[in-house]
């Protein structure tokens, strides 16, 4: 009876993962916080840890992403794009390197060499490369088969479409994350939800034409398949990827310790706000290729990465009033005003619900009690509604019919 009720609870979460997977990768939309979904993921991995006969082909430690959109042709990647494992505290970093220290038979951790990098809140995209001239370009999907979206990403300014340089190999697969700085996205906010999304959403357009009007950003950080490079750690290839015309992220370091890994994670999650794109979390990788390939991968993500994720950028707050702005085009937009709260150390009153149609999924009232979020210098806003806590009285927002400005 036990067993069946734990197998139940398993079941839900998955079910849970499933859909939130298909909102994000899918329709292009997050309907929980990166938090609340990084929680979810690690109850059902704790839940699997516990109890041997809890699998499930679905589980977030055996798959990766979300199939690939049918508007897309699939490609087969040659390596997978795997995801990373998470971790959120010093002890998580801890088991992490002992795990390695184990694997590897070192005697202790001095010889670990991390080369650490801040984590981008964007899409994922594979380059290849062939005798220096970019062929070819593909979505994460579901990690093993992605979608071939070349036509969209030849639109980004940040990706060479040919290289000369000696040492580049043959051929290489060179990835990144596409993104889009807050500015821009300030330019653009009417049409999507949240950065993230608008970088997902411009890349899935059928028309490269309209993927071109939108100012996506790319910054590369690893590869996957490669055929004849002569580089032996990540530091040096992040180097590289310079000289051979790549952007790189400035915050790039070469790290020993797991104290001094927190220093560096505290003092980006400080200088968070002056970053022009959203990040949440540092990534650490073990700096030496060889070590890399000698330590492999687990079902779904490499032994020799991990992602140290921030502290929650949110709150939970009231929402006193819906007012309703209107742009210079014309348009609307649905502002919640709330009672005053600090996220990551800026009080905010105001928090903006996009459209109608946001509203009415999630079924925002006046009076509600919200989670409140705030990612970089994008305006906040609300990402989901306590249901418990809401007033039996409290009345759908009906969105107005007339102009709220000449009627």
């Amino acid at each position: 009876m036990r067993d069946n009720l734990i197998k139940r609870k398993y079941n839900e979460k998955i079910s849970l993962i499933e859909k939130y997977n298909k909102f994000y990768y899918d329709k292009d939309q997050s309907i929980i916080s990166d938090q609340e979904f990084d929680l979810l993921k690690k109850d059902l991995i704790d839940l699997e840890n516990k109890y041997d006969f809890l699998k499930s082909e679905k589980s977030p430690t055996r798959s990766v992403g979300f199939k690939p959109s049918k508007n897309f042709s699939k490609v087969k990647h040659k390596v997978p794009m795997l995801s990373l494992s998470n971790a959120f505290n010093e002890e998580d970093l801890e088991n992490f390197e002992k795990k390695i220290i184990k694997f590897l038979s070192l005697k202790d951790a001095n010889t670990i060499e991390y080369s650490t990098e801040p984590k981008i809140d964007g899409i994922s995209a594979s380059l290849t490369y062939l005798n220096g001239k970019f062929t070819q370009g593909l979505s994460r999907g579901d990690g093993s088969e992605g979608e071939d979206i070349t036509k969209n990403l030849k639109t980004i300014k940040d990706i060479p479409t040919s290289i000369n340089e000696k040492n580049f190999p043959e051929e290489i697969d060179i990835r990144g994350e596409v993104f889009i700085e807050n500015n821009d996205f300030k330019k653009i906010n009417g049409k999507f939800a949240n950065p993230r999304n608008a970088a997902s959403g411009s890349l899935r357009q059928k028309d490269s034409k309209v993927t071109s009007k939108i100012p996506l950003k790319f910054i590369a950080y690893t590869h996957g398949h490669v055929k004849n490079m002569k580089i032996d750690n990540q530091v040096d290839f992040l180097k590289n990827l310079k000289l051979w015309g790549f952007k790189t992220n400035l915050y790039n370091k070469k790290i020993s310790s797991i104290k001094n890994l927190i220093l560096n994670h505290k003092e980006l999650e400080e200088k968070r706000k002056e970053i022009p794109f959203d990040i949440d979390g540092v990534v650490y990788k073990i700096n030496n290729f060889n070590l890399q390939r000698r330590l492999g991968f687990a079902a779904n993500a490499p032994r020799w990465a991990i992602a140290h994720k921030f502290s929650a950028n949110n709150s939970v707050s009231e929402i006193l009033n819906i007012e309703i702005q209107l742009g210079r085009t014309g348009a609307l937009t649905p502002v919640a005003k709330i009672k005053p709260v600090n996220i990551g150390g800026v009080m905010v009153s105001n928090a903006t619900l996009h459209n109608e149609d946001e509203i009415v999924r999630k079924d925002i009232r006046i009076g509600d009690t919200v989670t409140v979020e705030r990612a970089g210098d994008v305006i906040p806003h609300v990402i989901s509604v306590d249901l418990k806590k809401r007033n039996k009285n409290s009345k759908k927002f009906i969105f107005p019919i007339n102009c709220p400005s000449c009627g």
